[in-house]
């Protein structure tokens, strides 16, 4: 089930009365349980046993590690469910991967292997609640819960339909204890959610969909289009993409505040970053400290010298780019982003910052210096997601040496705007990339981009809503395509 089709909002609709109606918190945990895996059987109900299995594997080790026992045990413990944790992973998303790769290696060392390839579908979502069930063992291990016996909540907790299929990866510390509270209807907190999914769709449906066409076009038949058609694709790809997983975000938390529910922040206005290093605090916030958390700071951070730091970074970010597909684009796109985020980490000014600071200064313009670092930190981004989105290593070579390479002069204004022009949102596509990157900019010191209408007269509210609205229902692309996400 997906939320940008009527489906989601008619089990929404009948979901929402219901789950208030119940008074009782066992009550309205059980609802969130079955409509959870109702919500994500509904892709395919085999889905829902691998879920089961991968969340009790975590629910019984949490519980083998609250009684004390010697050090080692516990380490066997947390090894054995860490092993379980990756091996469903490992076999349903990165057995084909690593399988060719071994093949080619040892082609290439004049050897010959014949390894089975695996003909299964993809769990949707496995990796995002893969990292949610990990993460609570190694925090319960860590000591920083203590392990639930409360089967209900802790399934809840890990099947919880808003942010089930493509985060953010919540944490226990953070989203468990709330299934134990009494949870009691707020209207203020649920018109913001409605505010939040709101703008959700607007992205999702008015933007990414709409840009998706001109991605598929350049990226498909790199070797047909001009350096500026690809370098306009790029960029079309850099707004889709961030369109596409934002309103996800939006959406999945919106819904979740209107059943009291609060979950963590995943996108800060990445694109007003000033540095790489920035950017990876803006972007998919929840995975990004999960890497951190769970990978970089085990590893040693920044301990023990440069050598070892740099090491740290580019292992956490080669495991990170690998986390997001078995494809050697995902590895290299993850080195390079690594590569690009070092100097920072390295610089003695560097300021590590926080993701609820106002990109770009609290102005209302930017200093000229300041939008310069905007664009080339956004230049940057868009090289790796060359290899983010191309189909192959050999595409996103000839992608980039195109753009570096092939150049018209003034013709190349005519071609771009020709290559945008194909898509369906025509010319207009300037006016809409305009409003969205305005209403950022202007709510980038909020919780979400809307989040600052709360305050305006109400009058001047509802024409936001109804301006919104309707530019939904006009322009959004009638055949929404599934999440970008969805894939990882």
């Amino acid at each position: 089930m997906t939320f940008t089709t009527l489906t989601f909002l008619l089990f929404l609709a009948l979901f929402f009365p219901l789950y208030w109606a119940l008074r009782n918190r066992t009550a309205q945990n059980l609802l969130i349980v079955a409509g959870s895996y109702f919500f994500y059987g509904w892709w395919d109900w085999r889905f829902c046993g691998l879920m089961l299995v991968s969340s009790l594997l975590d629910y019984f080790a949490g519980l083998a590690l609250n009684h004390p026992t010697a050090p080692r045990q516990r380490r066997a413990i947390l090894f054995t469910a860490m092993a379980g944790n990756i091996s469903l992973l490992g076999f349903f998303k990165y057995f084909n991967f690593f399988a060719e790769s071994l093949q080619a290696a040892a082609a290439g060392l004049g050897w010959k292997l014949d390894l089975p390839v695996l003909h299964v579908v993809l769990p949707v979502g496995i990796s995002f609640y893969t990292f949610q069930t990990m993460s609570y063992t190694i925090d319960v291990y860590r000591g920083k819960l203590r392990a639930t016996g409360r089967i209900v909540e802790y399934l809840a907790y890990v099947s919880f339909f808003p942010q089930l299929v493509a985060g953010p990866i919540e944490r226990a510390t953070h989203l468990l204890p709330q299934f134990f509270q009494a949870r009691v209807f707020r209207y203020d907190l649920a018109v913001d959610g409605c505010r939040q999914m709101l703008w959700g769709f607007f992205k999702k449906l008015v933007i990414a969909d709409n840009l998706a066409p001109l991605v598929e076009m350049a990226f498909s038949d790199p070797a047909g289009h001009r350096g500026i058609e690809l370098a306009a694709g790029t960029v079309c790809f850099a707004l889709q993409i961030y369109c596409d997983f934002s309103a996800y975000s939006d959406i999945a938390c919106g819904v979740a505040r209107l059943l009291g529910f609060d979950l963590m922040r995943n996108f800060a206005c990445p694109y007003f970053s000033q540095s790489m290093a920035e950017f990876w605090r803006r972007w998919h916030i929840s995975l990004t400290t999960w890497f951190k958390d769970y990978v970089y700071i085990p590893l040693g951070g920044g301990r023990g010298g440069r050598w070892r730091h740099a090491r740290n970074v580019l292992l956490t970010f080669l495991l990170s780019g690998l986390w997001h597909g078995a494809s050697w684009n995902f590895v290299l796109w993850g080195l390079l982003n690594g590569l690009l985020v070092l100097p920072q980490t390295f610089s003695s000014t560097h300021r590590g910052g926080r993701v609820d600071e106002s990109p770009g200064g609290a102005g209302w313009l930017p200093k000229p210096a300041v939008v310069l670092r905007m664009l080339l930190t956004f230049a940057l981004v868009c090289v790796g997601w060359v290899f983010f989105r191309a189909a192959t290593l050999a595409d996103a070579g000839l992608i980039l040496r195109k753009v570096l390479l092939d150049h018209d002069g003034l013709v190349d204004v005519y071609h771009a705007t020709a290559f945008v022009r194909q898509g369906p949102l025509a010319g207009q596509s300037y006016g809409l990339v305009a409003v969205l990157l305005l209403v950022e900019w202007l709510g980038r010191s909020h919780a979400h981009a809307l989040a600052g209408l709360a305050r305006w007269p109400w009058p001047l509210r509802w024409l936001a809503y109804l301006a919104l609205t309707s530019a939904i229902l006009w322009w959004g692309n009638s055949s929404s395509s599934p999440f970008i996400y969805f894939q990882f």
